[in-house]
């Protein structure tokens, strides 16, 4: 799920915290990747023509295999080398978010069940793709793939998000990737998304700085982390009636979690005083803002401060020859891919991930800007500097004129 409303918020107060690449740019980078997330994204998004996922004649599904093999080379190919990591066992305060994950899936099952008598094809493309789950099965699949291609496979002890960010902050690699926003609370330097896309999608790369976030939004860290938590996470729901914009407004106006949830609190106890009497007094306080009684914004704010990763100097990422003949033992007699396909696939992985990359002159690239804001910017600047020019040549003229005396 990551942080709610989060991405439009950065984009609107710190736009320039996010820069838009072609992923042709990003050569030399070294990446850590959320896998978890990219195999229910490839789960969802690899499918037949009639809405199915990938299976072989045995049935069994393929879909995030192929998403993998093949995405995972056009990273490659493009001098980008991935590094994946898998989540490991989910924080005790996620269980409330993955129950109701579960209870939407069995909800969308039978959804399906019923769209298959009345509903449309698009009717149970859509529920399908709602039941979807990714196993203990899926996640050994995709990192026994992996491996055989010379890909790091890492197992985080808990959430891969959080391994990501360590890493990155470890100097392991120099971004993140994953779709959850939380990947920045979890203080990534730097966080791609869209990284492992179809080409198909053409969308770019987006690459969101953390610094430049916080210079945007006026906080600290400990204030962003705050931010985030009172937008929605994983590990709590969002307080009723506090969206996006009043959260940052909350956080500006009193600084920091702890004083915005006494302020909310409060009110909401007044409120209820207020109305204890009236008629309706029962309808008026499902209104407005309600803080729930049980509601552990600090043991959230711990996860996030101090989760249970490994030290990025404990951890080995080391890119590696593929595994040609594992690489066909695998997808071609295992799996039922094309033989000649994956023989391609391994003869591109052999070819770049040999290659000694040269290192980046940042100079030659420059990255598009989210929105026109700066574009604003660069003008103010140019403007500055036409009145700085013209400042400076009346300057000369008067100490001229002095000297003459004239």
């Amino acid at each position: 799920m990551g942080i709610k409303g989060l991405n439009s918020l950065i984009s609107k107060h710190a736009p320039k915290a996010i820069l838009e690449h072609d992923i042709k740019t990003l050569f030399g980078r070294k990446v850590a990747i959320d896998a978890s997330m990219s195999i229910y994204q490839f789960l969802i998004a690899v499918r037949q023509k009639d809405g199915e996922m990938l299976t072989n004649d045995a049935g069994e599904t393929t879909s995030h295999l192929m998403g993998f093999f093949y995405r995972t080379i056009r990273i490659v190919e493009n001098g980008i080398k991935p590094a994946y990591v898998f989540d490991g066992r989910p924080p005790e305060l996620k269980a409330g978010v993955l129950s109701k994950r579960f209870e939407r899936r069995e909800e969308a099952k039978a959804d399906g069940e019923e769209a298959k008598e009345t509903g449309t094809a698009e009717d149970l493309d859509r529920f399908s793709r709602r039941t979807v789950k990714v196993t203990r099965e899926h996640n050994e699949e995709c990192q026994k793939l992996l491996r055989l291609m010379g890909i790091p496979v890492i197992i985080a002890p808990s959430e891969a998000e959080a391994q990501c960010a360590e890493l990155a902050r470890g100097g392991k690699v120099y971004a993140a990737g994953s779709e959850d926003m939380d990947t920045l609370t979890f203080a990534t330097p730097i966080l791609y998304r869209h990284l492992t896309f179809s080409e198909a999608k053409k969308a770019p790369i987006s690459e969101i700085v953390l610094e430049k976030v916080l210079q945007g939004l006026e906080m600290d860290m400990s204030q962003f982390t705050d931010l985030c938590i009172l937008l929605g996470c994983d590990y709590l729901e969002p307080i009723k009636g506090v969206g996006p914009k009043n959260a940052l407004k909350l956080m500006r106006e009193f600084g920091g979690l702890k004083e915005v949830v006494e302020h909310l609190r409060e009110k909401q106890t007044e409120k209820e005083e207020r109305t204890a009497d009236a008629e309706d007094g029962a309808k008026k306080k499902k209104g407005g803002i309600q803080v729930p009684e049980e509601w552990p914004w600090e043991s959230a704010k711990k996860l996030f401060e101090k989760p249970d990763v490994l030290p990025a100097s404990e951890v080995e990422v080391e890119w590696k020859c593929p595994d040609v003949e594992g690489l066909v033992q695998f997808l071609v007699v295992e799996k039922g891919f094309n033989e000649e396909r994956v023989r391609k696939g391994a003869e591109k992985l052999q070819k770049f991930l040999n290659v000694k990359q040269q290192g980046r002159l940042d100079g030659f690239f420059t990255a598009k800007p989210r929105d026109d804001k700066r574009n604003e910017a660069k003008g103010k600047d140019t403007k500055a500097g036409t009145k700085r020019k013209v400042e400076d040549k009346t300057e000369a003229a008067k100490s001229k004129k002095s000297k003459t005396g004239k």
